[in-house]
């Protein structure tokens, strides 16, 4: 049920209507005709007890799985139809793991560069860009560290300055602090946040964690595959 206090400002980034999905032919079901509306600016937690289909959700505003039925729009087009979804995934969204994903052979410098290489920046250029994001998540100082040499909370600001590194409007963040000590976790919640004011990105964030959703502007519970409550979170 939607808060009525919700204010549709701002251009329509996602639009789902009806979507379904579900998995093993049909024996497991993760969502069940699942209506939403996600705008431009918008910090929208996405909460709701395990298996109730919010990592299936994001998966898909991703790009990186497809509805069985139903309709996703990304600002107005069908996203399962676009023709290159790589290219979206790398321009369009930036998206943080709970796992981190960072290639354990690659330092810190050149996993942020990843997303760059099939680009047109040059070398030096993929360079400055990934030396200043890192700078600005406090990790200016860890340039030549490899993944392991490094804590959590700071493989986490890694990734962040990953998926920050084309320009993304929109950052997709999948249980961005369940790997993480409570210190860590508020550090990390603390910098999305700042990441969403200073670049005016659209944040959409899954979490379990009912003071992490207290974060956001708005909260989006679900439970089994559904929006169950759509309301203003008290702060942000």
């Amino acid at each position: 049920m939607a808060d009525a206090a919700l204010k549709k400002t701002g251009e329509l980034i996602y639009e789902a209507i009806g979507l379904k999905k579900q998995f093993d032919n049909g024996k497991v079901v993760a969502l069940r005709g699942l209506d939403l509306e996600i705008r431009q600016g918008e910090f929208v937690a996405i909460i709701g007890p395990s298996g109730c289909g919010k990592s299936t959700l994001l998966q898909m505003l991703g790009s990186l799985d497809k509805p069985s039925e139903g309709k996703l729009n990304y600002r107005g087009k069908s996203l399962p139809d676009f023709e290159d979804h790589a290219a979206y995934r790398s321009h369009e969204v930036g998206i943080i793991f709970q796992s981190f994903h960072l290639l354990p052979t690659f330092t810190v410098l050149e996993n942020v560069q990843i997303p760059m290489f099939e680009g047109k920046a040059s070398r030096s250029e993929r360079k400055t860009r990934a030396t200043e994001l890192l700078e600005s998540v406090g990790l200016g100082h860890r340039l030549s560290h490899f993944p392991s040499e490094l804590s959590g909370g700071e493989r986490q600001r890694v990734a962040i300055a990953r998926s920050l590194v084309n320009n993304p409007s929109v950052l997709l963040a999948d249980e961005p602090t369940g790997n993480l000590d409570s210190v860590s976790a508020v550090q990390i919640i603390d910098l999305l946040v700042e990441v969403h004011h200073r670049l005016g990105v659209t944040l959409v964030l899954v979490t379990h964690d009912p003071s992490v959703a207290e974060r956001a502007s708005r909260i989006i519970q679900m439970k089994d595959g559904v929006v169950i409550s759509d309301r203003l979170a008290n702060s942000n």
